[in-house]
Order: structure tokens, then sequence, then C-alpha cells
């Protein structure tokens, strides 16, 4: 293994597991833990375009984010994929600028984790977006494991970052089931306490409404009682 990668692994254990310390005895856990939120102290890459960037700023909803993030990703992927079909120009680095667009790839993925695991802390309803990415995301890790198996010249350039990327994007598929399983839970037991609470609020209304009616009649006796005079105008 180079000294690269050596630095490289050490940095992504220890964030992990400063996170982790900061999980526990959080009913999240697993989920947290699959998600792996980055250390404060990583710097990522800031591969987002500013258009990509606009979007989001833009897009407030948490769900639609995701569908973001999860274009953004295929972009880089199609780019990849497009640019590894053509043949190979002697004047350009190809090996090196497939590897980046991997690098952007996994980049891109790492903050869609973050967001998922941000949004998830707060309870925000992500369900559409956590489906949709559960739609699409396979079919990106198809492509990526069908580029794994047909390797070309420069495969070995970008053959760190290609597993990198299968294992991230494995990871995010896992953890976004997971939230979308507890959310479908939990948001599914909050309809039926909204619909157990509106029947409540209904009879609730409904025994008002029978109350009045009753006092009313009541008050009437009790005028007829008091003045038999205007019982008999009656």
């Amino acid at each position: 293994m180079a000294a690269s990668e050596v630095r490289r692994d050490s940095t992504v254990h220890g964030a992990g597991s400063r996170a982790m310390s900061g999980l526990t005895g959080s009913p999240w856990l697993p989920l947290e833990a699959t998600l792996r939120a980055a250390s404060p102290q990583t710097k990522r890459p800031d591969v987002l375009s500013d258009d990509e960037e606009d979007k989001l700023r833009e897009e407030q909803d948490p769900a639609k984010r995701i569908e973001l993030y999860v274009s953004f990703a295929q972009d880089r992927l199609n780019r990849f994929v497009n640019f590894r079909s053509r043949p190979a120009d002697p004047k350009y680095d190809t090996g090196e600028y497939l590897n980046r667009l991997l690098g952007e790839y996994v980049a891109v993925d790492d903050e869609l984790k973050d967001w998922i695991e941000y949004q998830f802390g707060r309870t925000s309803d992500m369900r559409s977006g956590l489906r949709a990415l559960l739609e699409r995301g396979p079919r990106q890790l198809e492509q990526l494991r069908q580029v794994q198996q047909s390797p070309d010249a420069f495969a070995s350039d970008y053959a760190s970052s290609l597993r990198d990327a299968i294992d991230d994007l494995s990871d995010t598929l896992d953890g976004a089931a997971k939230a979308l399983a507890e959310q479908e839970k939990k948001f599914g037991e909050l309809k039926r306490e909204e619909k157990t609470e509106a029947r409540a609020a209904k009879e609730r209304q409904k025994e008002e409404k029978k109350r009045t009616k009753e006092e009313k009649k009541l008050q009437k006796r009790e005028r007829k009682r008091a003045n038999p005079a205007e019982a008999d105008d009656e």
C-alpha cells in the first residue's frame, strides 16, 4: 500500500472513531454509524460548480435536495463513462482526468450522506428523496461495477477511486434504506396519531354541541317555571 493510501486510511478511520464516540446512547446509532458522519476536522474537496451550489441554496426541501445530489453524482458518472469510451488523446492525461471525475463522484456522495444524516437528526421528512435515491442509486452502482468488470488501458490510474466509489455508494444505499424504514415507521405513526386526534376533536365538538343544546333546554324550562305567564303566552 502506498504511503498516501496509508495516510488517507488513517484519516478516515480516525474521523469515524471520533464521530462514533459522540453518538453513544443515541437511538439512531446503527444508522449514523452506517452513514458515517464526517469529522469537523475533515476537509473535503470543493467539487460542486457555482450552478450546483446555487441550486442547493435555492432548494430548501430536504427530500428534493437529496434528488439534486443524486443528479450531481449521475452527471459525473455520465462524464466518466462517456470520456472513457472515447479514443485516447495523447495530448491529455486521460487516466488522471478519469480518476478526478471518480474523486468528485465520491465527494458528492459524501455530501449526500452528510445531508441525509443531518436531516435525519432533525426528523425532517425525506421519504420522497430517499425513495428516489434507492431507485436511481442501484443503477449508478451497476454502472460502476460494469466499469470495474471491463478494465481499459487507464484502469490502473483510477482503480482505487473506483473501489472507493463502489464502497461509498453501497454505504449510502444501505444507510438510505435504513433511514427510509425509520421514517416510514415514524411518520406513519404520526399520521395515525393525527387521525386519532382528529376523531377525538370531532367527538369533543359533537359533545359540546349536545351539551349546549341541553343547557338551552334547561334554561327554557327554568324560565317557564319562573314566569308561568310567559309560558302561557308561548
